[in-house]
């Protein structure tokens, strides 16, 4: 027979271990400070810094929806890791109004507001504080995708490639690590604002890592004449891919013969690859290396094609092809998560401004989690999981919460599957 008699229990137990990496990396508290608050001081129940950890802590425990907060505010262990044990957190009408920060003199209720250009420099301060020395080389990766959406949203267009309405965002993200996340409508050109935003991270980054190598790399969406001379004026290298044409195919036709050719003895796929110069016939300003790979691979040709300007004596076709451009697929999998375990597709309010706070908040979550995971997880069977399967197998826990004057106890399971990862992750964060 079973009774709601248990007690303070808590299915995110896991939490404490969110508050351990945020005090660790100082997250929420450097993002409190780009917010303005103009609300009365001796009003305030909860603080900036307290609405940030609560919204970041939330979206990392899955839950994505501003209305979840009514019944969070009283979960036991999410109290307790933000200092109100016992207590109770904002509900969803407080955390709506600082997710629409930008209305202040529009609304009497709305008196937060925010630096959008601090938020974006936090993002790199984080990368560069999450390494004890600076790197010889970097690379910096670029992506956009698709936001779909399903009401009248400032910015919304239909997007062919995507086939829906949607915003078309730019990630920039260095390894793990996200270094910006900047909405966009999907009717601008998917390299849209890259240089800038290319300029102020590598400008940002210089100023701590001078002698740092930095390499752009991308796909043919941002194989654009700005990027590029932007690149080779600022001594930053780059490997992009091109799209195909009739010319460069023409360039390859005899390697791709050759790849054919060994495919028919081997009977297995055959690549070639072919270092060459190229300028386009209008949109490029310059002549410029291209790395063609003539492949043979179920029967037919697939050739394809990148630009760079790295000097052939540190690196030859085949390695920057297969070595460093085909690496870029990685990053596909930082999208799934931004957007699949942490809801960053979850835009629909009605204006950017506040739609991009969103995106910002949902992309913190992940820094937090990506903190987690680098220092408390390290060298664990976890190290390298994904954000939902940390979630899934390490907040998601069961546990009591007992809270008396001298102190709050979270008690797991004696059997947890997870309790040796979790506890030394746990030791890990609080040294």
């Amino acid at each position: 027979m079973g009774a709601f008699d248990g007690g303070a229990i808590t299915s995110n137990g896991g939490a404490v271990l969110l508050g351990a990496t945020d005090l660790t990396i100082k997250l929420t508290e450097r993002l409190a400070q780009c917010f303005t608050d103009h609300r009365l001081a001796d009003g305030i129940t909860h603080t900036v810094a307290d609405l940030l950890r609560q919204r970041i802590f939330a979206l990392a425990l899955g839950y994505e929806d501003l209305i979840d907060h009514d019944q969070l505010r009283f979960d036991p262990a999410l109290t307790a890791v933000l200092g109100k044990p016992g207590g109770r957190l904002a509900g969803k009408s407080t955390l709506n109004r600082l997710e629409h920060a930008g209305k202040i003199g529009q609304d009497r209720h709305h008196k937060l507001d925010h630096d959008g250009v601090a938020i974006e420099r936090l993002f790199v301060d984080l990368f560069l504080d999450a390494h004890t020395e600076a790197p010889a080389r970097i690379v910096i990766d670029l992506d956009a995708t698709d936001d779909p959406l399903f009401g009248q949203q400032e910015g919304r267009h239909f997007n062919g490639y995507y086939d829906c309405y949607c915003y078309l965002p730019l990630y920039i993200f260095c390894g793990r690590h996200l270094l910006a996340a900047k909405l966009r409508s999907s009717s601008e050109d998917a390299a849209a604002g890259s240089v800038e935003e290319v300029e102020r991270i590598v400008g940002q980054i210089r100023l701590s890592w001078p002698a740092t190598s930095i390499v752009i790399r991308a796909d043919s969406g941002f194989c654009r004449d700005d990027l590029l001379t932007w690149c080779e004026a600022n001594n930053v290298q780059y490997v992009i891919g091109l799209a195909g044409n009739s010319r460069l195919a023409a360039k390859i036709a005899p390697e791709l013969k050759k790849a054919q050719a060994r495919s028919k003895v081997t009977g297995q796929p055959e690549r070639v690859f072919k270092d060459f110069r190229y300028q386009t016939r209008e949109s490029w300003s310059a002549e410029r290396r291209v790395i063609g790979k003539a492949e043979w691979t179920q029967g037919e040709g697939n050739p394809r094609f990148s630009v760079t300007n790295i000097h052939p004596a540190m690196g030859t076709a085949k390695f920057l092809y297969e070595d460093v451009y085909c690496q870029r697929g990685e990053m596909e999998n930082r999208l799934k998560e931004c957007q699949g375990d942490l809801f960053a597709d979850r835009t629909p309010t009605p204006t950017m401004r506040a739609n991009q706070l969103r995106l910002w908040l949902s992309s913190m979550a992940y820094v937090l989690m990506c903190a987690l995971r680098r220092i408390g997880l390290a060298g664990t069977k976890m190290a390298r999981a994904t954000c939902g399967t940390i979630r899934l197998q390490l907040l998601k826990i069961g546990a009591l919460v007992t809270v008396s004057v001298r102190r709050v106890k979270v008690a797991f399971a004696t059997s947890c599957p997870a309790a040796e990862t979790f506890a030394l992750a746990q030791r890990r964060l609080c040294a």
